[in-house]
């Protein structure tokens, strides 16, 4: 499978890059009592970070904010999932586990201020490509409507639609069935290479330390265009 990012996205930001993991031979399941403490500890450790500072200025929730605005969509109105993630933190209302692939994309999400996506590679056809949505573009998601993405980033295979910082679909979900899965970070274009890629092993090596099973790392940016797995 190819994975390729459309080379226009670079006019608008040059210093874009998305970030790859792709993982073999997890196992899913309920996620160890470690991680749900961790995870619960940082909710109420952000809440209280979140009375004194806004969402909004959270270095990297801002930064994506900008990236959002820069390719056309309303940050007010279609906001991007970690800050969306954040919002209900700020609310008290902590998110509550569903499983180890979920909990952990949430909790990196949390960790770097990024958008976060995981997907079940066998419900994946063709190759992959990231690039800009129109009106036509939609798929139904995750939070049980259907969801326009104009103006929004997004992944497509074969089938269409499939992925975006803003919300994912129903159908590449991942679930304590999925063995390989692809994880597409939306990294902060601030970060160089080096850092991204740091960043991105830190993640992968967590990961499969909970779900078993073998990760490869890559970058999309411009100086990458497309990668295989």
């Amino acid at each position: 499978m190819n994975i390729s990012i459309n080379d226009e996205l670079f006019t608008t930001n040059d210093q874009l890059k998305i970030g790859i993991i792709h993982y073999t031979k997890i196992v899913v399941s309920e996620s160890p009592q470690m991680i749900k403490g961790r995870t619960q500890l940082y909710q109420e450790n952000l809440y209280l970070e979140l009375q004194e500072n806004p969402v909004t200025e959270r270095p990297g929730i801002a930064e994506w904010r900008k990236v959002w605005k820069s390719f056309g969509a309303d940050p007010n109105r279609y906001r991007h999932s970690a800050e969306s993630l954040m919002r209900r933190i700020a609310k008290q209302n902590y998110l509550s586990p569903v499983h180890s692939a979920v909990d952990l994309n949430n909790f990196f999400s949390l960790q770097y201020e990024i958008p976060i996506g995981i997907y079940d590679e066998e419900k994946l056809e063709g190759n992959v490509e990231l690039l800009l949505g129109d009106k036509n573009t939609g798929y139904e998601g995750l939070n049980g409507r259907f969801n326009s993405l104009k103006n929004i980033l997004y992944s497509k295979d074969a089938n269409g639609a499939f992925g975006s910082p803003f919300v994912d679909s129903v159908r590449t979900a991942v679930t304590e069935q999925t063995r390989n899965a692809i994880h597409i970070f939306y990294l902060r274009p601030s970060l160089n290479e080096t850092e991204c890629l740091q960043l991105l092993n830190t993640a992968g090596k967590m990961f499969t330390q909970v779900n078993g099973g073998d990760f490869d790392t890559a970058l999309l940016s411009k100086n990458n265009l497309v990668i295989t797995i």
